[in-house]
Formats: C-alpha cells, sequence, structure tokens
C-alpha cells in the first residue's frame, strides 16, 4: 500500500485551540444582543452614566470597523447613528459620536 494512502487528509476546519481572526464572519447577520449582568451598587450616577456610553461607543466602533469605516474622519454623526440602528441601540448623543471617534483614532 502506497505511504500517501496512509496519511489523513488535512481539514480547513480550524482546531478548537486556533484563532478564529482569519475566518470570515458573515456582516449581514444581525449582532447577537450581550449578556448583561448588574452593574456595581453604591457608586455615584455619573460612573454609570460614562460607563453606559463608553459601552455603547466601543460596540458602535467595532460595528463601523466591522462595516468597513476604518478613519474617524470617515465616521461622521450620521454614519454612527446608522450603525446604531444596524445593531438596534439607541441613537447616540454627540458626546458619544465624539467617543466613537477617539476610540477609532486610539485603534489605529
Amino acid at each position: 500500500m502506497p505511504a500517501a494512502a496512509l496519511k489523513p487528509k488535512p481539514s480547513n476546519e480550524p482546531l478548537p485551540t486556533q484563532s478564529t481572526a482569519k475566518r470570515p464572519v458573515p456582516l449581514d447577520t444581525p449582532y447577537a444582543p450581550v449578556a448583561k449582568r448588574p452593574l456595581p451598587p453604591g457608586r455615584p450616577r455619573e460612573w454609570y452614566v460614562t460607563h453606559n456610553r463608553r459601552l455603547k461607543a466601543m460596540r458602535l466602533a467595532i460595528a463601523l470597523l466591522d462595516s468597513g469605516v476604518h478613519q474617524p474622519d470617515q465616521a461622521r454623526d450620521e454614519t454612527i447613528r446608522s450603525a446604531a440602528r444596524l445593531i438596534g441601540v439607541h441613537p447616540p448623543s454627540e458626546t458619544t459620536c465624539h467617543m466613537v471617534r477617539a476610540l477609532m483614532r486610539y485603534a489605529r
């Protein structure tokens, strides 16, 4: 029996420990809601507002990067608000839009 017949064929499926960064991710599927956990009690109200604003800005920045908007100057307020509709969150304020662009600058 030839030696080539004894070798198993390599699989294109990644091993469970391999990175999935190179796998194509379909962008037309809706985003799955993130499991929410309770926030720590006893903080000032402003802390919760800022915390939630940062989370929203991060989600929007990721959605924009996934959709092909890679430069902060491409992310106008209208573009960010359309990404918010796409992922199913309330339209962001001007402050949140500014924070999204700042996150994109930092990611470069």
